[in-house]
């Protein structure tokens, strides 16, 4: 058996791994640090989907809220787990930007991440298996993704904060 199947990959504190996707997100750039630790050369990585890394623990609701924060022009924090070639896993605090040429016009997007905090995946897990919890009890997709938003705007609004906000404190 494979010892790397559900193992985790720890990032180092001075690890950034940096990504860039076009408007549709499939991959145009990945640093050596992606290469490594997802596992994938770059051969396999460049124009691929980005959620190639896609970990099935992610609830899908959070990648609706990324993709409806970027759409608006904003820029989107979040802790992510991903899922490695070899069937590993590995956290991120990410952050993805639009990015735009001098006309203005969506080039694509922008992602940059590094070594999340111990307790933020704690606290974020929970949420998160709460929310695929939900998922898993619908058998229509859409109503499957708003329920589980409805989970995590009901954490955020508890929290007092924005969704940006409410990630990036519990970094701190």
């Amino acid at each position: 058996m494979d010892n790397t199947v559900n193992k985790e990959i720890l990032m180092k504190d001075d690890d950034f791994i940096v990504s860039k996707t076009d408007t549709k997100g499939k991959i145009t750039y990945c640093n050596r640090i992606f290469m490594e630790i997802a596992g994938y050369k770059e051969a396999e990585l460049l124009g691929q989907p980005h959620n190639i890394i896609r970990h099935p623990d992610m609830p899908r609701a959070v990648f609706r809220l990324l993709w409806k924060t970027l759409q608006q022009g904003n820029e989107f924090f979040g802790l992510v787990k991903n899922k490695t070639r070899s069937g590993g896993f590995y956290w991120t605090f990410t952050n993805v930007t639009p990015s735009y040429d001098n006309q203005k016009k969506l080039l694509g997007y922008y992602s940059v991440r590094r070594k999340p905090e111990r307790s933020s995946i704690d606290t974020i897990s929970k949420i998160y298996q709460q929310m695929i919890q939900e998922e898993g009890r619908h058998s229509n997709a859409k109503k499957a993704m708003d329920a589980s938003t409805d989970i995590l705007l009901d954490v955020i609004n508890k929290s007092g904060k924005e969704y940006n906000e409410f990630v990036i404190e519990l970094e701190k």
